[in-house]
């Protein structure tokens, strides 16, 4: 028998919630399944809503926000064995597009009510959560600018990437993988588990977020702008999963498990989309099978 809690965050994207509260009423309740619907903490501590969780057997956890809230209560829930949906309400909802799931309501709702669970890989980076992208350097920039605007969306977040584009910098990384060193100038990194930044707006076109690897996106010095779009076809359509054989390319694009970057320069780094504090000694490794994510069937 299926038990649904709904999380939904009343301030993520630009959409009203109202709507939305009224539409999960009235399909959930169609569906004859019982259900309750809670905000997210705005002080991030899950502990309530998880004891809630594991003493009245809720079986679904659904998250109705964007990227942080879902990285938020995935981290925080992950070990009630609950099953997650996401009704993405987001401004790039990068987790729930990279899955196939659909950024309208309704037939979110569809495949939580119709999907098949499927475990799904996070990661750590330096023991901080992470289920879909961990970036270095200039996307990891307009992520700590974005976190400071007034205004959400894309259209911000277009805004923010041509402001600094002509005006960005490389950083020196030193990397550690499986064993082999190197080190390069970098426009930016990405550690993907999710194939995308968001708004389906592809970085890691080989990732998956069921194979138990993490897709590395390494975006060396070019000339800008350039080079910019051949650089961009690389990431595209390119994989190279030897270091030595990648590293003679603009863009390195290789998988791991493991990976260990020496940031000596304190690069600006963002997790899921949140930025986070510069840190000199970064380690990242895979969390598989980490949570049940509904897909669609």
């Amino acid at each position: 028998m299926r038990k649904i809690i709904y999380l939904v965050n009343p301030k993520s994207g630009t959409q009203k919630k109202d709507d939305l509260i009224e539409l999960i009423k009235s399909a959930t309740t169609e569906k004859k399944i019982e259900f309750v619907i809670l905000p997210t903490p705005a002080d991030g501590n899950y502990i309530g809503i998880k004891e809630k969780i594991q003493q009245e057997n809720f079986t679904d956890i659904v998250i109705c926000g964007g990227d942080g809230t879902v990285n938020q209560a995935i981290n925080a829930l992950a070990d009630t064995k609950a099953h997650f949906g996401i009704i993405p309400m987001g401004s790039g909802n990068g987790l729930a597009l990279s899955a196939g799931l659909s950024v309208t309501a309704k037939k979110a709702l569809d495949t939580i009510f119709n999907g098949v669970a499927r475990y799904t890989d996070a990661f750590l980076v330096n023991e901080q959560f992470g289920c879909m992208l961990c970036g270095l350097g200039f996307d990891a920039t307009i992520a700590h600018q974005f976190a400071r605007s007034s205004r959400r969306g894309l259209t911000t977040y277009a805004t923010l990437t041509t402001k600094n584009f002509l005006n960005s910098t490389t950083w020196d990384l030193e990397f550690e993988v499986e064993g082999k060193k190197f080190h390069t100038d970098a426009f930016f990194v990405s550690i993907a588990n999710s194939n995308q930044f968001g708004n389906n707006i592809t970085i890691a076109p080989e990732a998956e977020l069921t194979d138990g690897l993490l897709d590395i996106v390494i975006v060396k010095k070019t000339v800008k702008p350039v080079l910019i779009m051949q650089v961009l076809q690389q990431i595209l359509t390119g994989k190279v999963k030897e270091i030595e054989k990648a590293m003679d390319n603009s863009v390195a694009y290789f998988q791991t498990q493991n990976l260990r970057i020496i940031n000596k320069q304190l690069a600006p780094i963002h997790i899921d989309g949140e930025p986070k504090e510069a840190m000199e000694d970064i380690t990242i490794k895979i969390l598989p099978n980490h949570f049940k994510l509904i897909f669609e069937q």
